[in-house]
């Protein structure tokens, strides 16, 4: 399925675009209009009325709050293919990568309920998908207005470190490769101050940007708010199928048998949003 649509393309100044490549992650004012806001708020709260086999709680059963998950829905969810085809987003990924053809890699629900202590831990998100390639970018974008202490946080320049250690969220166990196989991820949090980190408070309508590989981390929810968000993830020009071993998030059983590794992702799941001559 390929769109057609006539949105205009969001105003993204060189500057911006250097940024991006020097930093890993960017953020984008108003990308989103009051409508289309709307629309992903419908689209979370369907999601979470009815929720698909890929659905998960990240958090644990102690947690005063509740971190859930939910990947892939844009054929089942209207509102989240409607933002994925129709909304300015794939414009903003096709300016960052520099792509002339754009894809939909998957979606993703996170929501963060009033309370919850669960932090999401620094981590590339690279390493747990199927996908290899450099013209990448994923979308991350809030309902809820979203405060400094829970926003999300990126360490500027880390997507050109290459693949660090992935671990698990809830035991930071290195389930995928031998300990000593690739390098550790710094520890951040020991010492906040030795690192450039990026990150901003947020209002419906905002939208971050970021490198699959730039390395990311949030806190959890205090006190009364919701921290409700939608993610959009981008293929470019030079993404191809890159079959793993281990247990990739999302999952897509039976993909490798279609799609040989190495290729490109020539797929009904991967449509294409935007493409130029």
């Amino acid at each position: 399925m390929t769109t057609t649509a006539t949105a205009p393309v969001p105003v993204l100044d060189d500057a911006t675009v250097e940024e991006f490549h020097g930093t890993g992650a960017v953020v984008v004012r108003g990308l989103f209009s009051p409508d289309e806001v709307s629309t992903i708020e419908r689209g979370i709260e369907r999601n979470l009325a009815d929720p698909s086999p890929r659905f998960k709680v990240a958090s644990s059963m102690t947690d005063p709050g509740s971190f859930v998950e939910d990947f892939c829905n844009w054929q089942r969810i209207p509102e989240f293919r409607e933002i994925a085809f129709r909304s300015r987003a794939a414009d903003v990924a096709a300016a960052l990568t520099g792509s002339r053809q754009v894809r939909l890699f998957h979606d993703h629900m996170l929501v963060k309920e009033p309370g919850t202590k669960q932090e999401t831990p620094w981590h590339q998100d690279q390493p747990y998908y199927n996908v290899d390639g450099s013209d990448n970018c994923s979308m991350w974008a809030p309902v809820d207005p979203v405060a400094a202490e829970s926003t999300l946080e990126f360490l500027s320049g880390s997507h050109r470190q290459g693949w660090l250690m992935p671990r698990s969220f809830m035991t930071n166990e290195a389930k995928w490769f031998p300990e000593g196989s690739l390098a550790d991820l710094p520890d951040v949090e020991a010492d906040r101050s030795r690192y450039d980190i990026r990150a901003w408070a947020m209002e419906p309508g905002d939208a971050v940007f970021f490198h699959m590989l730039t390395l990311h981390h949030s806190y959890g929810v205090p006190g009364r708010s919701r921290r409700r968000a939608f993610s959009l993830r981008f293929l470019g020009d030079d993404m191809v199928h890159a079959p793993r071993h281990w247990v990739t998030s999302p999952q897509f059983d039976g993909l490798e048998e279609e799609l040989p590794a190495g290729s490109p992702m020539q797929h009904e799941l991967f449509p294409v949003l935007r493409e130029t001559a």
